[in-house]
């Protein structure tokens, strides 16, 4: 079911809405850029808009894959490894029109899960480093955790794009 089709009231709405409120800051940030720009890192970091667009829709993908399936669900590859080097960046056949379409697609699945999955469901966080061990995660953390990110990710973009031809998400 779409979020459309149903009226969603409360915690999941304020969720839903902060998380579109900043999934626009980022697409409104790479709108109207051209492949060229989108993959062009013009800032003392290796950070693109492209680049970002396409992270935060890996991340936006992966983390709702470990609330419905936990760690297993996270898609990593047979060896369990994600490819975090070219995550960050647009690689050949990339397009910025490509990357926010894929991010659309995410977004309109992510938005359907939080609009039917239970908010108290959790399961164990990955072993990783950054990541106390024992720790549980759940939906309502992972959601949590997708506005954080995205949140961050875009005004990392608004200074790139700002570097790039002066545009500015707000202001």
């Amino acid at each position: 079911m779409s979020v459309s089709a149903k009226t969603v009231t409360g915690e999941r709405a304020d969720l839903l809405e902060t998380l579109g409120k900043h999934r626009f800051f980022l697409r409104y940030t790479a709108q109207g850029l051209s492949d060229e720009q989108a993959a062009a890192t013009p800032t003392a970091s290796a950070l693109s808009v492209g680049g970002l667009v396409k992270h935060v829709t890996a991340m936006e993908k992966q983390w709702m894959g470990f609330a419905v399936g936990g760690a297993a669900g996270m898609g990593a590859d047979d060896n369990g490894e994600v490819d975090w080097a070219d995550g960050f960046k647009m690689t050949a056949g990339e397009t910025v029109e490509g990357l926010l379409k894929a991010y659309e697609e995410v977004a309109r699945h992510t938005d359907g899960l939080l609009t039917t999955l239970d908010l108290d469901a959790a399961h164990p966080l990955p072993e990783a480093p950054w990541f106390e061990p024992g720790a549980r995660w759940s939906v309502r953390r992972v959601a949590l955790h997708l506005i954080a990110e995205t949140s961050q990710h875009a005004g990392h973009a608004d200074i790139i794009r700002e570097t790039i031809d002066g545009q500015r998400t707000m202001g």
